[in-house]
């Protein structure tokens, strides 16, 4: 079993950046692929950034592409989202997840809220 902890987000403003974290709070991330997923209340979660488990291969959202950068550490067992020239639909929780096969594991999200 693994636990999830997002950390990181808070307010910002636009054009500013953050840095969001995810690490297990109980168990050992190996061999799982990582993403970010973010929700806005009344909307679907959407999908942001993933990364392979060897780091090789990332993919993002049209929409952050550029912006955004994917990136973990294996020997920290942590993953990462940059997040530049933050923009105000940006605003939401952003959640973390790590998957393997049929196994998919969630954290609890963390909120960033971008104000103009």
């Amino acid at each position: 079993q693994v636990q999830l902890a997002e950390s990181g987000g808070g307010l910002v403003q636009v054009g500013g950046s953050l840095r969001l974290s995810c690490a297990p709070s109980t168990g050992v991330f190996y061999r799982y692929t990582m993403g970010w997923f973010r929700q806005v209340p009344g909307k679907e979660r959407e999908f942001v950034a993933a990364i392979t488990w060897s780091g090789g291969i990332t993919c993002y959202a049209t929409s952050v592409q550029g912006r955004f950068t994917i990136s973990r550490d294996k020997s920290k067992n942590t993953g990462w989202l940059q997040m530049n020239n933050l923009k105000p639909e940006d605003t939401a929780v952003y959640y973390c997840k790590v998957s393997k096969g049929s196994l998919e594991y969630w954290g609890q999200g963390t909120q960033v809220t971008v104000s103009s």
